[in-house]
């Protein structure tokens, strides 16, 4: 009896599986026509070279090679099941998301194909690149005027590789006044170079476009679930342990309350309602946060705590701390106590 084809198994057996022989390609599924919308915003701008887009372990572009590599779990839909099983969210599931990520790595391919960052204005205004790769750690002005806004947690301002990615993102997005949209900013002089810059190397075919080979990037030669024990241990380890005064400031109900007053048990039932309004004031990854809430439910259990007298659902002071915490660490590079 032959076994069932790979995007039928349950997740179990579909994890045993490398992703190397799951056979995926870009051609004939969804991305191949928002890959074309790409090629046809590039050409809209007098832009001729169209990167290479092939399959990868993540969105991103080898240095010194103009192509663009895509998840793999974005080319099927069994793929995109289960990254979001063992992630909780799938990066650029949607169209709006694919093509602001996409844009974004079209100025990474663009730069290694004309080396752009060798241009002493280039320097002048993102800044000297070097081989050092973005760091995983950053410190963001959330108000500065000086980056232009496009991929979440102020990416721009990560590193002058990622200043430039992020300024062509906006200038080519179409429909976007970017005039407009940053008038008054120091952003809109990088804008404004970016226009001078692309318009001087329009209709000219890329000076350095070395060959792609697929053995140069092996990436996919891993089960999936080395891929995503790796993934996953990348995530989790972000935070340190959380404050015991700081919660039991916030479950400071009597020990002797009764089990369906415990902490860890209202935790429990509002976890995904805790994640959502986290996620959704933080931009932070659903990943890191159900983790972060996973060590406070363990912690309040460790703490024995119990919610106050008259509180059943304590969301909003929760949630704020919850936030703060994050929003502390994005901003620092660490926690703080909450005062």
């Amino acid at each position: 009896m032959e076994s069932p084809p790979w995007h039928e198994l349950p997740d179990e057996q579909l994890l045993e599986r490398k992703i190397s022989q799951l056979g995926l390609a870009l051609a004939g599924t969804p991305l191949e026509p928002l890959i074309h919308q790409l090629y046809s915003e590039l050409n809209a701008k007098g832009l001729t070279f169209l990167p290479p887009c092939h399959v990868g372990d993540e969105w991103f572009v080898p240095v010194g090679i103009p192509a663009i590599f895509v998840p793999f779990f974005l080319v099927h839909e069994r793929l995109r099941q289960l990254e979001r099983s063992m992630m909780l969210e799938v990066e650029g599931d949607n169209p709006e998301w694919f093509m602001r990520l996409i844009r974004h790595e079209a100025a990474h391919a663009y730069a290694f194909a004309y080396q752009l960052p060798r241009r002493r204005k280039w320097q002048r205004v993102f800044g000297k690149t070097s081989s050092d790769t973005t760091p995983e750690f950053y410190r963001p002005r959330p108000y500065s005027h000086s980056f232009v806004v496009h991929l979440d947690d102020w990416y721009a301002q990560s590193h002058p590789d990622e200043d430039f990615a992020e300024t062509f993102a906006v200038w080519l997005t179409p429909g976007l006044d970017w005039r407009k949209r940053y008038a008054g900013w120091k952003a809109l002089q990088k804008l404004e170079y970016m226009d001078e810059l692309m318009r001087s190397i329009a209709g000219q075919p890329p000076p350095y476009q070395p060959g792609y080979r697929e053995k140069d990037f092996n990436c996919l030669n891993l089960k999936l679930k080395t891929y995503y024990a790796r993934k996953r241990k990348a995530n989790e380890d972000t935070y340190p342990d959380f404050y015991d005064r700081d919660l039991r400031q916030l479950f400071a109900g009597p020990p002797d309350a009764g089990a369906e007053r415990k902490a860890s048990r209202y935790l429990r039932a509002r976890r995904r309602a805790l994640m959502d309004a986290v996620c959704e004031a933080t931009n932070e990854k659903r990943y890191r946060v159900n983790k972060l809430l996973a060590r406070l439910v363990e912690r309040c259990d460790q703490l024995d705590l119990h919610l106050t007298p008259g509180d059943a659902s304590p969301d909003m002071p929760v949630a704020a701390y919850l936030t703060t915490l994050v929003m502390n660490y994005l901003f620092t590079g660490k926690f703080k106590r909450t005062k």
